[in-house]
């Protein structure tokens, strides 16, 4: 089977779902018009990465198998801005001047770390150099787990129960996905070998898809149900 038409289905998708994020956009119900840019701006870019695969491009052989440079091209612009969105949730009732600024560059670093690391241990020919970069990119997304599963998410706690929900909901969706590419990325051809080039890509379609558009839809749909005025004075102090 002709592997590039799992990536031509994945582009249209990312296409399909810019074009949704656009036309909400038109009618914003409240929520800024920045969370829509980032949901726009994620899908386009990483349907523009797939495509190049999809062309024949993006890839190079590396000690007798092919490695797709291209979808860490995509993951180091996309997962920051995932993190972003999922950031700017949690700080949805927060100022502008008084959002943590500092927290979200440190997950948005870490991330970056991970997904260089995971680079890195695709290009590399010796097994023990491979093993030894993707553990170091495991040992970021641990760090990035401490950050939206700690501090993160108390931000979301502090500012009411509605939209703690949203948040948890998003993290617990994210969390499972995000396992998702290591475990398929350690069992594929960069890894062991355990799954067939095939399944791989069907695999690095369909987790993008859920995590990016699917992710977006969840996302944007809960904060446009939202009362603006924020359920968070209910926690304010008498």
């Amino acid at each position: 089977m002709d592997l590039s038409i799992y990536n031509w289905l994945y582009v249209a998708g990312m296409a399909l779902g810019a074009l949704l994020f656009w036309a909400w956009s038109r009618d914003p119900k409240g929520v800024p018009a920045y969370e829509y840019l980032i949901a726009i701006f994620i899908p386009v870019w990483s349907g523009l990465a797939y495509m190049a695969m999809a062309l024949g491009q993006g890839s190079v052989e590396i000690a007798g198998q092919t490695t797709y440079y291209a979808r860490y091209i995509d993951w180091v612009v996309s997962t920051p801005l995932i993190l972003l969105a999922l950031g700017l949730t949690a700080m949805f009732y927060v100022p502008r001047d008084k959002r943590q600024v500092t927290l979200l560059a440190g997950l948005v670093g870490a991330d970056v770390v991970m997904i260089l690391c995971g680079l890195a241990a695709d290009l590399s020919r010796n097994p023990q150099v491979r093993l030894t970069w993707y553990s170091l990119g495991c040992a970021a997304l641990l760090v990035l787990f401490w950050g939206v599963w700690g501090p993160l998410r108390e931000v979301a706690q502090a500012h009411g129960p509605k939209l703690s929900g949203i948040y948890d909901r998003l993290l617990i969706y994210l969390t499972v996905l995000w396992l998702g590419y290591p475990t398929v990325w350690l069992l594929g051809p960069s890894g062991f070998g355990v799954i067939g080039q095939q399944a791989d890509t069907l695999l690095f379609v369909v987790l993008p898809f859920f995590s990016k558009v699917v992710f977006s839809i969840i996302d944007l749909s809960a904060l446009r149900g939202l009362d603006k005025r924020g359920d968070h004075r209910e926690m304010a102090p008498a």
